[in-house]
């Protein structure tokens, strides 16, 4: 259990971290030009926290089980970056179907920021936690 609490916090933190700095320097910006009537004035926190806290959950059912057994850097990030993938797609590409200000641009920006958010998030976290495991019990 300790193994995947660890996991859990340093996914969290690295992913979180990444992202703040992708979303204040380049997607921001990207979304106000696109978006910029339909964004709300204030960001609304608790579904952000939400998606990041449920986003981990699935890493750690999906990507972490699937590399439990000393697999390579490559193969987390790989896992990572599919789960990462296929959940940005999900949005992305509805966003696409049903939002008309939606563009393909934002779309194929988006599902790669996933892929490479989510498999270098899984590198951090599952190294990190098991680099905290290691020195700390």
């Amino acid at each position: 259990m300790p193994r995947y609490a660890l996991t859990y916090i340093t996914t969290l933190l690295a992913f979180g971290l990444i992202d703040a700095v992708w979303l204040t320097l380049v997607a921001g910006p990207l979304y106000k030009q696109a978006l910029g009537p339909i964004l709300l004035e204030k960001f609304r926190a608790a579904p952000a926290i939400l998606f990041y806290l449920g986003q981990i959950a699935g890493m750690m059912v999906f990507v972490v089980p699937a590399t439990a057994g000393g697999q390579t850097v490559a193969q987390n990030f790989l896992f990572g970056a599919l789960f990462g993938f296929f959940t940005y797609a999900t949005l992305d590409l509805t966003c696409y179907a049903i939002i008309g200000p939606w563009t393909l641009f934002l779309t194929v920006t988006d599902i790669a920021w996933g892929v490479v958010l989510s498999g270098a998030a899984s590198v951090i976290g599952i190294w990190a936690g098991e680099w905290l495991l290691r020195r700390f019990t």
